[in-house]
Protein backbone atom coordinates (compact mmCIF):
# COMPACT_ATOMS: atom_id res chain seq x y z
CA UNK A 1 0.00 0.00 0.00
CA UNK A 2 1.25 3.63 -0.71
CA UNK A 3 1.88 6.16 1.59
CA UNK A 4 -1.63 7.79 0.32
CA UNK A 5 -3.24 4.93 1.06
CA UNK A 6 -1.61 4.39 4.46
CA UNK A 7 -2.26 8.28 5.25
CA UNK A 8 -6.21 8.10 3.97
CA UNK A 9 -6.45 4.50 6.69
CA UNK A 10 -4.87 6.83 9.36
CA UNK A 11 -7.89 9.73 8.90
CA UNK A 12 -10.34 6.91 8.85
CA UNK A 13 -9.01 5.43 11.65
CA UNK A 14 -9.41 8.84 13.56
CA UNK A 15 -12.77 9.56 12.60
CA UNK A 16 -13.67 6.21 12.89
CA UNK A 17 -12.12 6.72 16.72
CA UNK A 18 -14.05 10.12 17.20
CA UNK A 19 -17.41 8.43 16.24
CA UNK A 20 -17.07 5.55 18.53
CA UNK A 21 -15.87 7.57 21.46
CA UNK A 22 -19.06 8.92 22.91
CA UNK A 23 -20.02 5.27 23.22
CA UNK A 24 -17.31 4.03 25.15
CA UNK A 25 -17.19 7.22 27.30
CA UNK A 26 -21.10 6.47 28.38
CA UNK A 27 -20.23 3.08 29.04
CA UNK A 28 -17.47 4.20 31.38
CA UNK A 29 -19.65 6.95 32.99
CA UNK A 30 -22.18 4.43 33.81
CA UNK A 31 -19.73 2.09 34.91
CA UNK A 32 -18.21 3.95 37.19
CA UNK A 33 -20.43 6.91 38.67
CA UNK A 34 -23.87 4.97 38.52
CA UNK A 35 -22.54 1.34 38.92
CA UNK A 36 -19.73 2.26 41.02
CA UNK A 37 -18.17 -0.82 39.93
CA UNK A 38 -14.55 -1.72 38.02
CA UNK A 39 -15.17 -3.26 34.89
CA UNK A 40 -13.74 -6.89 35.31
CA UNK A 41 -10.92 -7.34 32.94
CA UNK A 42 -9.67 -3.70 32.00
CA UNK A 43 -7.16 -5.06 29.83
CA UNK A 44 -9.16 -7.01 28.14
CA UNK A 45 -12.11 -4.58 27.11
CA UNK A 46 -9.23 -2.18 25.74
CA UNK A 47 -7.99 -4.71 23.56
CA UNK A 48 -11.36 -5.44 22.14
CA UNK A 49 -12.40 -1.82 21.61
CA UNK A 50 -9.04 -1.42 19.06
CA UNK A 51 -10.17 -4.84 17.41
CA UNK A 52 -13.49 -2.98 17.43
CA UNK A 53 -11.82 0.25 15.88
CA UNK A 54 -9.57 -1.46 13.75
CA UNK A 55 -12.61 -3.46 12.00
CA UNK A 56 -14.55 -0.68 11.69
CA UNK A 57 -11.73 1.02 9.63
CA UNK A 58 -11.51 -1.71 7.50
CA UNK A 59 -14.58 -2.14 6.91
CA UNK A 60 -15.20 2.00 5.55
CA UNK A 61 -11.94 0.88 3.60
CA UNK A 62 -13.33 -1.76 1.91
CA UNK A 63 -17.29 -0.14 1.05
CA UNK A 64 -15.10 2.95 -0.64
CA UNK A 65 -12.71 1.00 -2.02
CA UNK A 66 -14.67 -2.36 -3.37
CA UNK A 67 -18.40 -2.57 -2.59
CA UNK A 68 -19.38 0.97 -4.01
CA UNK A 69 -16.92 0.85 -7.18
CA UNK A 70 -18.37 -2.85 -7.59
CA UNK A 71 -21.85 -1.23 -7.52
CA UNK A 72 -21.49 1.40 -9.63
CA UNK A 73 -19.61 -0.11 -12.25
CA UNK A 74 -22.24 -3.59 -12.43
CA UNK A 75 -24.81 -1.41 -12.64
CA UNK A 76 -23.34 0.84 -15.55
CA UNK A 77 -22.94 -2.20 -17.58
CA UNK A 78 -26.03 -3.75 -16.75
CA UNK A 79 -27.50 -0.48 -17.93
CA UNK A 80 -25.62 0.70 -21.04
CA UNK A 81 -27.86 0.39 -24.48
CA UNK A 82 -25.03 -2.26 -26.01
CA UNK A 83 -25.81 -4.85 -23.55
CA UNK A 84 -29.71 -4.12 -23.35
CA UNK A 85 -30.62 -3.87 -26.68
CA UNK A 86 -27.54 -4.68 -28.82
CA UNK A 87 -26.72 -1.60 -30.11
CA UNK A 88 -26.12 2.39 -28.98
CA UNK A 89 -29.12 4.03 -28.33
CA UNK A 90 -30.02 6.98 -30.99
CA UNK A 91 -30.54 10.44 -29.71
CA UNK A 92 -33.62 11.04 -27.37
CA UNK A 93 -34.74 7.00 -27.69
CA UNK A 94 -36.29 5.57 -24.45
CA UNK A 95 -35.06 1.90 -23.92
CA UNK A 96 -38.33 0.20 -22.78
CA UNK A 97 -38.26 -0.85 -19.03
CA UNK A 98 -38.67 -4.89 -19.76
CA UNK A 99 -35.61 -4.50 -21.33
CA UNK A 100 -33.87 -4.13 -17.71
CA UNK A 101 -34.76 -8.12 -17.05
CA UNK A 102 -30.52 -8.30 -16.17
CA UNK A 103 -31.01 -5.65 -13.71
CA UNK A 104 -34.20 -6.77 -12.03
CA UNK A 105 -32.50 -10.82 -11.95
CA UNK A 106 -28.84 -9.36 -10.52
CA UNK A 107 -30.91 -6.92 -8.41
CA UNK A 108 -33.21 -9.87 -7.23
CA UNK A 109 -29.57 -12.33 -6.42
CA UNK A 110 -27.94 -9.45 -4.64
CA UNK A 111 -30.54 -9.02 -2.32
CA UNK A 112 -30.77 -12.83 -1.68
CA UNK A 113 -26.84 -13.48 -1.36
CA UNK A 114 -26.46 -10.49 0.72
CA UNK A 115 -29.56 -11.24 3.14
CA UNK A 116 -28.42 -14.90 3.62
CA UNK A 117 -24.64 -13.87 4.78
CA UNK A 118 -26.22 -11.14 7.30
CA UNK A 119 -24.65 -11.72 10.52
CA UNK A 120 -27.55 -10.16 12.58
CA UNK A 121 -29.95 -12.35 10.62
CA UNK A 122 -28.14 -15.07 11.43
CA UNK A 123 -27.75 -14.14 15.35
CA UNK A 124 -31.76 -13.43 15.13
CA UNK A 125 -32.98 -16.90 13.68
CA UNK A 126 -30.55 -18.92 16.27
CA UNK A 127 -32.06 -17.21 19.13
CA UNK A 128 -35.68 -17.46 17.62
CA UNK A 129 -34.44 -21.34 17.25
CA UNK A 130 -33.95 -21.68 20.67
CA UNK A 131 -36.40 -19.53 21.77
CA UNK A 132 -39.33 -21.35 20.09
CA UNK A 133 -37.82 -24.74 21.53
CA UNK A 134 -37.36 -25.81 17.57
CA UNK A 135 -41.14 -25.05 16.21
CA UNK A 136 -39.44 -21.77 14.10
CA UNK A 137 -35.86 -23.51 12.18
CA UNK A 138 -33.05 -20.56 11.61
CA UNK A 139 -32.47 -21.69 7.81
CA UNK A 140 -36.23 -21.76 6.52
CA UNK A 141 -36.87 -18.20 8.32
CA UNK A 142 -33.35 -17.20 6.69
CA UNK A 143 -34.48 -18.32 3.15
CA UNK A 144 -37.75 -16.66 4.18
CA UNK A 145 -36.36 -13.23 5.19
CA UNK A 146 -33.98 -13.43 2.13
CA UNK A 147 -36.28 -14.41 -0.44
CA UNK A 148 -38.45 -11.03 0.90
CA UNK A 149 -35.41 -9.05 0.53
CA UNK A 150 -34.48 -10.15 -3.39
CA UNK A 151 -38.23 -9.46 -4.47
CA UNK A 152 -37.97 -5.92 -2.41
CA UNK A 153 -34.46 -5.37 -3.96
CA UNK A 154 -35.90 -6.49 -7.81
CA UNK A 155 -38.84 -4.23 -7.20
CA UNK A 156 -36.63 -1.25 -6.19
CA UNK A 157 -34.78 -1.54 -9.67
CA UNK A 158 -37.68 -1.62 -11.00
CA UNK A 159 -38.72 1.34 -9.42
CA UNK A 160 -35.77 3.41 -10.29
CA UNK A 161 -36.10 2.18 -14.05
CA UNK A 162 -39.43 3.02 -14.54
CA UNK A 163 -39.47 6.33 -12.28
CA UNK A 164 -42.37 5.42 -10.18
CA UNK A 165 -42.53 7.29 -6.87
CA UNK A 166 -41.54 5.36 -4.02
CA UNK A 167 -44.19 6.20 -1.54
CA UNK A 168 -47.05 3.89 -3.56
CA UNK A 169 -44.74 0.98 -3.02
CA UNK A 170 -44.27 1.69 0.65
CA UNK A 171 -48.30 2.43 1.57
CA UNK A 172 -49.57 -0.88 -0.76
CA UNK A 173 -46.21 -2.74 1.23
CA UNK A 174 -47.46 -1.29 4.66
CA UNK A 175 -51.18 -1.90 4.18
CA UNK A 176 -50.01 -5.52 3.43
CA UNK A 177 -48.35 -5.58 6.62
CA UNK A 178 -50.79 -4.73 8.50
CA UNK A 179 -53.92 -7.16 6.86
CA UNK A 180 -51.66 -10.10 7.39
CA UNK A 181 -50.96 -8.59 10.93
CA UNK A 182 -54.51 -9.00 11.79
CA UNK A 183 -54.45 -13.11 10.60
CA UNK A 184 -50.98 -14.40 11.62
CA UNK A 185 -49.91 -15.96 14.60
CA UNK A 186 -49.38 -13.98 16.98
CA UNK A 187 -46.07 -15.46 18.26
CA UNK A 188 -44.75 -14.92 14.65
CA UNK A 189 -45.49 -11.25 14.30
CA UNK A 190 -43.06 -9.69 16.63
CA UNK A 191 -40.20 -11.76 14.86
CA UNK A 192 -41.65 -11.33 11.65
CA UNK A 193 -41.13 -7.39 12.59
CA UNK A 194 -37.68 -8.11 13.69
CA UNK A 195 -36.55 -9.98 10.68
CA UNK A 196 -37.04 -6.91 8.73
CA UNK A 197 -35.16 -4.39 10.88
CA UNK A 198 -31.97 -6.91 10.79
CA UNK A 199 -31.59 -6.76 7.17
CA UNK A 200 -30.28 -3.26 7.46
CA UNK A 201 -27.11 -4.27 8.35
CA UNK A 202 -23.47 -4.64 7.68
CA UNK A 203 -23.42 -6.65 4.44
CA UNK A 204 -26.99 -5.82 3.35
CA UNK A 205 -26.61 -1.97 3.51
CA UNK A 206 -23.40 -0.80 1.69
CA UNK A 207 -24.45 -3.34 -1.79
CA UNK A 208 -27.63 -2.51 -1.97
CA UNK A 209 -27.38 1.25 -1.18
CA UNK A 210 -24.17 0.87 -3.95
CA UNK A 211 -26.74 -0.79 -6.86
CA UNK A 212 -29.26 1.73 -5.83
CA UNK A 213 -26.96 4.94 -6.63
CA UNK A 214 -25.17 3.20 -9.23
CA UNK A 215 -28.65 2.71 -11.13
CA UNK A 216 -29.95 6.13 -10.72
CA UNK A 217 -26.57 7.58 -12.01
CA UNK A 218 -27.26 5.19 -15.22
CA UNK A 219 -30.34 5.27 -15.89
CA UNK A 220 -31.18 8.26 -18.20
CA UNK A 221 -33.53 10.88 -16.32
CA UNK A 222 -32.92 9.52 -13.08
CA UNK A 223 -31.77 11.81 -10.23
CA UNK A 224 -29.19 9.43 -7.38
CA UNK A 225 -30.93 11.71 -4.97
CA UNK A 226 -34.29 11.23 -6.00
CA UNK A 227 -33.98 7.90 -7.02
CA UNK A 228 -30.68 6.32 -5.69
CA UNK A 229 -32.26 5.68 -2.12
CA UNK A 230 -34.99 4.27 -0.76
CA UNK A 231 -34.07 0.86 -1.44
CA UNK A 232 -33.37 -0.17 2.10
CA UNK A 233 -36.78 0.98 3.35
CA UNK A 234 -38.27 -1.48 0.70
CA UNK A 235 -35.86 -4.52 1.55
CA UNK A 236 -36.98 -3.62 5.48
CA UNK A 237 -40.57 -3.85 4.50
CA UNK A 238 -40.57 -7.33 2.25
CA UNK A 239 -39.23 -9.55 4.66
CA UNK A 240 -42.02 -9.07 7.00
CA UNK A 241 -44.71 -10.19 4.29
CA UNK A 242 -42.75 -13.36 3.65
CA UNK A 243 -41.79 -14.08 7.37
CA UNK A 244 -45.48 -13.70 7.84
CA UNK A 245 -46.48 -15.58 4.51
CA UNK A 246 -43.91 -18.53 5.87
CA UNK A 247 -45.84 -19.03 9.00
CA UNK A 248 -49.49 -18.97 7.16
CA UNK A 249 -48.33 -21.71 5.05
CA UNK A 250 -46.75 -23.61 7.90
CA UNK A 251 -49.51 -23.37 9.99
CA UNK A 252 -51.87 -24.15 7.05
CA UNK A 253 -49.75 -27.91 6.15
CA UNK A 254 -49.78 -28.23 9.71
CA UNK A 255 -54.06 -28.35 9.59
CA UNK A 256 -53.73 -30.39 6.60
CA UNK A 257 -51.72 -32.92 8.28
CA UNK A 258 -53.67 -33.34 11.11
CA UNK A 259 -56.78 -33.56 8.89
CA UNK A 260 -55.58 -36.29 6.96
CA UNK A 261 -54.03 -38.60 9.68
CA UNK A 262 -57.71 -39.57 11.30
CA UNK A 263 -58.66 -40.75 8.70
CA UNK A 264 -55.79 -43.05 7.36
CA UNK A 265 -56.10 -44.58 10.77
CA UNK A 266 -59.56 -45.36 10.14
CA UNK A 267 -58.78 -47.02 6.98
CA UNK A 268 -56.20 -49.38 8.59
CA UNK A 269 -58.33 -50.62 11.63
CA UNK A 270 -60.56 -53.67 10.43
Amino acid sequence: MSLDGLGSVAVLALETLRDVLPIAVMLAVFQLLVLRKRPPNPRRLLVGFAYVLAGLTLFVVGLEKALFPIGRTMAEQLTAPSFLIGRNATAGETIPWWEYYWVYAFAGAVGFATTIAEPALIAVSLEAEKASGGTVRSWPLRVAVAVGVAASVALGAFRIVTGTPLEVYMIVGYLVVVAMTLFARKTIVPLAYDSGGVTTSTVTVPLVTALGLGLASTVPGRSPLVDGFGLIALASLFPMITVMGYAQLSDLRERRNQHSRPRSTARQTP
